[in-house]
């Protein structure tokens, strides 16, 4: 079985996104080769992606352009071949390549695509799928970067979720630029 895993960026007060939607300030790191290894070593890993509509659209007008594989080319390389899903009632179809739309029940939806053989799933952003996705208990581990940096306003993790999510800490990691990555597993 697939396992579902989400990737998150937060700033210490918690917010994904700042009012506007905009989270590019997870993208502003002090230079930290340290950092940048990881982060390339992550977008090369074996998964799948899956997004909401939103995210979907931020991304797809990102990663496949001349600019992002000038920046950072091995990410944009990785992001722009692996799998991907897009969960959406309004969009009809992908244009971003090795993309797939997802229709219908969100929850029933991802069972059935963790039931499929391929590689694990990964979450990136996404706010309001993931909270979905946790009041269904379908994600296996969250990957919580935390960075050095508070906004006065914005979207926070896991905001609308109906019950309580209990996470375990399995691991962390520090990094030079102020980052902290943090592990959970769901917990009781």
């Amino acid at each position: 079985m697939r396992k579902l895993n989400i990737f998150m960026n937060v700033t210490l007060n918690g917010f994904f996104a700042d009012a506007r939607s905009d989270m590019s300030w997870a993208h502003q790191s002090p230079d930290d080769k340290e950092w940048n290894d990881f982060t390339a070593a992550n977008a090369s890993g074996d998964g799948a992606l899956l997004f909401g509509r939103v995210t979907y659209e931020m991304m797809a007008g990102f990663w496949p352009t001349p600019a992002a594989a000038q920046m950072m080319p091995t990410v944009a390389k990785s992001m722009n071949e692996m799998q991907k899903y897009v969960v959406s009632r309004t969009l009809s179809h992908a244009t971003w390549q090795n993309t797939h739309v997802i229709k219908g029940d969100l929850a029933t939806e991802i069972r059935k695509l963790k039931n499929t053989p391929g590689p694990d799933l990964v979450t990136l952003g996404s706010g309001s799928i993931v909270a979905q996705l946790a009041d269904a208990s379908l994600i296996d581990t969250a990957q919580i970067v935390v960075h050095p940096i508070a906004l006065g306003g914005g979207k926070t993790l896991f905001s609308g979720i109906e019950g309580k999510l209990n996470l375990k800490l399995t691991k962390t990691r520090t990094f030079k630029n102020g980052n902290i990555v943090l592990w959970y597993e769901p917990g009781a």
